[in-house]
């Protein structure tokens, strides 16, 4: 069994950075400009997102963020797990990571956007218990946009 380890990182550290740009690399093409929503590293640290990496074995294999949004919902940010780490449960534990930090900081929703193209994504917040919802935030109806809630006092 390999050893698993999440970590909070700053997110303009090299692997968190390698792991943002990668997961750029893989939406960008996927959707058009303006149903990009995705935080920049700059943006990351500006906002206060509080950034996560997983480790397997001392590779970096995934990330995760969480931007708190005073006390009522905290949104998921820039999950993603480099495919050759896929299948292995890093997502549900980041997930899990995520919604506990949520609820050290007195929160009991988390919201999260994605992308209709994002199947195994989809698949993995629909089973972790999230809930198709209207868009919140500043986010806008987008035929390519999927928006999920999840509260965490259940």
């Amino acid at each position: 069994m390999p050893i698993i380890s999440i970590v909070e990182e700053r997110p303009d550290t090299v692997d968190a950075a390698q792991l943002i740009t990668e997961l750029e690399a893989h939406l960008t093409p996927l959707y058009p400009v303006e149903s990009c929503h995705g935080f920049s590293i700059d943006k990351l640290l500006r906002e206060g997102v509080a950034f996560f990496v997983t480790r397997c074995d001392g590779l970096a294999a995934g990330c995760g963020g969480i931007k708190l949004y005073g006390l009522e919902y905290a949104e998921v940010k820039r999950m993603y797990v480099r495919p050759q780490f896929r299948g292995f449960g890093l997502g549900k534990r980041m997930l899990a990571q995520l919604s506990e930090y949520s609820q050290q900081h007195g929160i009991t929703i988390l919201r999260l956007e994605t992308g209709i193209h994002q199947t195994e994504a989809i698949g993995l917040y629909e089973g972790f218990g999230f809930q198709r919802i209207s868009p919140f935030g500043d986010y806008f109806d987008d035929p390519v946009s999927l928006c999920y809630e999840k509260r965490l006092d259940l």
